[in-house]
């Protein structure tokens, strides 16, 4: 598990990285992405495991919020591009001696609510365990 001053220093790097990142790994949320997922009704569901979202240290700067816990560091990255606000969604797994990018996700537009980043967090942080558990089980 990763201490404040390296997830720190991951960040810094794992920004300024984004325009280099495997296109596998960055995901542009849209209706295509929320149907998928179903999560086109995001506003109504009842989240049914709350364990992956409610149990991470928050820490808060002025650029961005910082979400960690044993198994994840999540970074959210407001932004404005060319008058647009931006949500970049930065996943990375907590397990080594830095943390491991695993995926970004970006909101813009309509798609651009605390509420959907944090549905679609939770979703996501639940693929990425069920799939490291299908991993470990594997070897």
């Amino acid at each position: 598990m990763s201490n404040l001053k390296t997830i720190e220093k991951s960040f810094k790097i794992l920004i300024n990285k984004l325009d280099e990142l495997n296109h596998e790994n960055f995901i542009h949320v849209d209706l295509e992405f929320l149907q998928k997922h179903d999560l086109l009704h995001f506003h109504q569901l009842k989240s049914t495991n709350h364990a992956l979202t409610r149990y991470f240290q928050v820490i808060e700067s002025f650029e961005k919020i910082t979400l960690i816990n044993e198994e994840f560091v999540v970074w959210i990255v407001p932004e404005n591009i060319e008058g647009r606000s931006v949500i970049y969604t930065l996943v990375a797994l907590n397990k080594e001696s830095e943390p491991k990018l695993e995926l970004v996700f970006l909101l813009s537009g309509v798609y651009n609510s605390t509420q959907l980043v944090l549905k679609v967090l939770e979703k996501l942080l639940l693929e990425i365990e069920e799939t490291e558990s299908l991993l470990n089980s594997i070897s």
